[in-house]
């Protein structure tokens, strides 16, 4: 299959960013992870794994196959302390992210 080239020279980077963040958040589960550490990060609550799985009906391995996709993407951050991880949204790459798909309309 022969693809065209295209006629918009839209930079590669944002193209690759809308890519990974948007293949992070695709799946219900991430968007509902993404959504409870954004929220208590929001109230300066510190996210670490055993509380996620503690808010959802998902087994701990589950969780941290989520966590890795929303990690891989750069949506969220990790910061280990002791023992313990500890999730944070990064908010610098949420903005870039979607400032980045307004440009596609």
């Amino acid at each position: 299959m022969r693809i065209r080239k295209e006629s918009d020279q839209w930079p590669q980077e944002e193209i690759l960013l809308i890519a990974k963040a948007s293949d992070a958040l695709a799946h219900p589960a991430r968007v509902r992870i993404f959504r409870y550490i954004y929220n208590a990060n929001r109230n300066r609550l510190p996210v670490c794994n055993k509380d996620i799985v503690s808010a959802f009906e998902y087994s701990q391995a589950t969780i941290s196959q989520h966590l890795k996709k929303l990690i891989f993407s750069e949506l969220v951050r990790v910061q280990k302390k002791d023992n313990f991880s500890y999730y944070y949204v990064n908010i610098g790459m949420l903005g870039k992210y979607l400032d980045a798909v307004k440009k596609l309309q």
